[in-house]
């Protein structure tokens, strides 16, 4: 069985070439056993670690969203795999046809029955066809607002997972009313008597990403974005130029950090060192912790206890501080 090979971010040379090394010493090391080299893989993998740290550890807006749409991340079915069990998919909006963008159904999560939503973009390139790179169409809000009337109906918490570059802006889905099924979605969201979470896993973008993120509590992973556009969008707008990205990036103040100082999140979920994408079981598991926290503080709260912890939540945001 052969094993994957890691994909390197353009930043993350220095210790793919060191990870490269010690590859290299370890496959000499079991052609010879009479080689005394552990001391020296043991180095390299400490050198190697602490590079990864120092990178990590000063990340700009910019190489946060490559690592935000970095191949190997955990994607919604990872989560949904990972945190719900006995998982049954439900399928369709009942008005056109299914959205295989949108990941639907219900399951329980640690005990607790709940409906479940992610914005799945696909691993392969048959996967990412099917399920359209993530950007779901009309068909894919409306299904959410059908699984929203499901867990109002049977007082179900909602989990939603969100990865998305946004909502898909074709044609068709302009004729079938993409603006008006957003539009619907988010305001379900807002009006739901249930505690709704969500969590942003890679990218948060635009209204494609309210649709599902306007919940009691958003949570982002740390190394995820969120933002009313894409870097390269803006830069293109603002200087013609989508190699501008990189300023965009920074000016747009996308990352978690920046979001939880601007109130848009309100919890930022620890990543392995390295990104998500090094190990995603230990990023699941983290991501269910944080919703286990968030959903203990809401389980009590009435309906209209809720809907009113939504809206003053939104209406916090941007708030000026008074002095």
């Amino acid at each position: 069985m052969t094993t994957k090979a890691r994909a390197y971010l353009d930043f993350e040379k220095p210790v793919a070439e060191l990870e490269a090394k010690i590859s290299e010493l370890e496959a000499l090391a079991a052609g010879d056993k009479a080689m005394s080299i552990g001391e020296e893989i043991a180095r390299l993998r400490s050198k190697a670690a602490k590079q990864l740290h120092e990178l990590y550890a000063n990340l700009d807006a910019w190489r946060k969203a490559q690592v935000a749409r970095h191949a190997d991340r955990p994607h919604a079915a990872e989560y949904i795999t990972g945190l719900i069990e006995d998982f049954v998919q439900l399928a369709g909006d009942r008005y056109f046809g299914e959205d295989a963008a949108l990941i639907a159904g219900i399951g329980a999560f640690r005990g607790t029955p709940v409906v479940v939503m992610g914005l799945e973009k696909g691993r392969t390139t048959e996967t990412r066809i099917l399920r359209n790179f993530g950007m779901a169409h009309p068909e894919g809000y409306r299904k959410a607002v059908r699984m929203l009337d499901m867990a109002d109906r049977f007082k179900m918490p909602v989990l939603a997972f969100v990865d998305t570059a946004g909502a898909f802006p074709g044609q068709g889905a302009e004729e079938r009313g993409q603006a008006e099924a957003i539009a619907r979605s988010t305001e379900r969201c807002l009006t739901l008597g249930t505690p709704l979470l969500s969590l942003i896993i890679g990218e948060g973008g635009s209204g494609g990403a309210v649709a599902l993120a306007s919940g009691n509590k958003v949570l982002m992973m740390e190394h995820a974005v969120y933002s009313v556009i894409s870097p390269e969008g803006c830069a293109s707008i603002l200087w013609r130029d989508a190699k501008r990205a990189p300023d965009a990036a920074n000016a747009m103040r996308i990352t978690a950090r920046d979001l939880m100082e601007l109130r848009v999140v309100d919890a930022v979920v620890p990543e392995p060192l390295g990104g998500a994408h090094r190990d995603p079981a230990t990023a699941v598991r983290s991501a269910g912790d944080a919703l286990q926290r968030e959903l203990n503080e809401l389980r009590d709260l009435t309906p209209d206890q809720l809907r009113f912890q939504r809206k003053e939540r939104f209406y916090r945001i941007g708030r000026l501080a008074t002095v």
